[in-house]
């Protein structure tokens, strides 16, 4: 910890921008306001197309796109050592005191917290998703978790769900799990100026066209809503392999003037097109935290979702009051239903005054601060040798126990052996300059030769 008594925190990701989703959102909120709290954030992330190297975002938000390039799914190859040389370089460069990795999926997420261990660091792991467990993808991805978790300072989930699901997966212990929810940027997600009429009602969706994210299902929907309701149009944002099966329902029904493809939609985009509808649709089949949700819902717009993962869990206590959402199961019968439920409530919803309550219920700010908790816990906890962080990853499993002790021993050879070629003190820190805001006051910024500003 430096001598404010703040922290400096590496936030390390596959997934930030310029890609957008979730997770990117998340980190990028996250820092912001655990910067406006005095503590120092870095983010560390691969590099995306010719975007490689330092970069700065708004208020300072330094990040390292380091030279690895996506493997699939925006993942970069799995290398176990590979990472080791930069991710210790800035590490030290930086005076990093807390590691945070965000995302189960990501390769760089589980390799920077493995290293970091190693070199004595306290590392936080976010989980933002939900995983099976039969299939062979999600039982690979489980003993992966099982063994970044082993040794892991704390953890934090975006549910309950996702915390029980996480637990069950990992072997935490669930007093080392903390529950954080996501925000929303109400200063971003503002409703219409005026009020749209309810004589032409549109439902907005706004999603990844995956499996996952219920694509199959909206393929049978629409067209049952449409009949059933000849006042209702539909705007799908979004892009995915799922997008070929909703163009051909369109042209099979006959509904290229009731639904419109809008393909991906920048996030910077995504409230203009959320203002322009009265009801939004979601529907996952799986969700730990659904944040288009809450954005729909700081635009005013009333939300139909199914009930699954983590968002049945938000309306049961009264996290979204049960006057802003419809719950249906994933099934398109309940669904249509469900759709026509939340038509006959829409004379009842203001959208200025929906959109005040979210503001209430959720704040970046206020997730800020019960991280930093978190933080300050896991900076307590104890920082053992290897020798007696070993037995953790023994118990992992019979074979799987004995792989992972293997790959630990090496990985503190080959650190020991950096630590021999290039000493830490031969690393050049990077100094803390402060530089006068703009908008008053001062802020922080890192500085660096060979670093350049966006």
């Amino acid at each position: 910890m430096s001598r404010q008594g703040k922290h400096r925190i590496l936030m390390v990701s596959d997934f930030f921008y310029p890609n957008f989703g979730g997770v990117e959102n998340h980190i990028y909120y996250l820092s912001q306001c655990l910067m406006k709290l005095g503590h120092k954030v870095i983010v560390m992330t691969h590099a995306y197309g010719n975007r490689s190297g330092v970069r700065y975002m708004t208020g300072g938000l330094k990040v390292y796109y380091v030279p690895w390039k996506p493997f699939i799914m925006q993942n970069t190859l799995p290398t176990f050592y590979g990472t080791l040389p930069i991710i210790r370089t800035i590490l030290i460069r930086e005076r990093i005191t807390l590691v945070h990795g965000h995302q189960a999926f990501s390769t760089l997420c589980h390799e920077a917290l493995m290293h970091a261990r190693t070199m004595g660091y306290r590392v936080v792991f976010t989980d933002h998703s939900l995983y099976g467990f039969a299939d062979v993808g999600s039982i690979h991805m489980n003993k992966v978790l099982q063994f970044t978790l082993a040794d892991v300072s704390q953890a934090i989930c975006v549910s309950h769900t996702s915390k029980e699901n996480t637990v069950l997966r990992s072997g935490l212990p669930p007093e080392r799990v903390f529950v954080i929810p996501n925000a929303v940027d109400t200063a971003m997600f503002k409703p219409a100026p005026v009020r749209l009429s309810n004589h032409e009602i549109v439902i907005v969706v706004i999603s990844r066209l995956v499996y996952r994210k219920g694509a199959d299902l909206l393929v049978e929907v629409i067209p049952e809503v449409c009949r059933l309701h000849q006042n209702v149009r539909f705007i799908v944002g979004g892009d995915g392999p799922k997008r070929v099966r909703l163009e051909e329902m369109r042209e099979k029904h006959s509904l290229q003037d009731r639904v419109d493809m809008l393909g991906a939609v920048p996030h910077a985009k995504v409230q203009s097109v959320l203002v322009t509808g009265h009801i939004f649709l979601n529907s996952s089949l799986t969700e730990a935290f659904c944040i288009a949700i809450l954005e729909a819902a700081s635009c005013g717009l009333l939300t139909v979702s199914t009930r699954v993962g983590g968002v049945p869990e938000a309306w049961s206590f009264n996290v979204l009051p049960d006057d802003i959402i419809v719950l249906a199961e994933p099934d398109p019968n309940d669904m249509v239903m469900a759709i026509t439920k939340a038509i006959d409530l829409l004379p009842q919803i203001d959208p200025e005054e929906m959109h005040n309550r979210i503001k209430k219920l959720y704040s970046w700010h206020d997730v800020a601060k019960r991280t930093e908790i978190v933080y300050d816990r896991a900076l307590k906890c104890s920082n053992q040798s290897l020798i007696d962080r070993l037995p953790r990853y023994l118990s992992c499993g019979a074979w799987a126990g004995k792989l992972f002790c293997m790959v630990m021993i090496i990985d503190f050879l080959l650190w020991r052996l950096l630590q021999l070629w290039q000493p830490d003190r031969n690393v050049e820190v990077v100094p803390d300059i402060n530089l006068t805001s703009p908008h008053g006051g001062e802020e922080k910024w890192n500085l660096g030769a060979d670093e350049n500003e966006i």
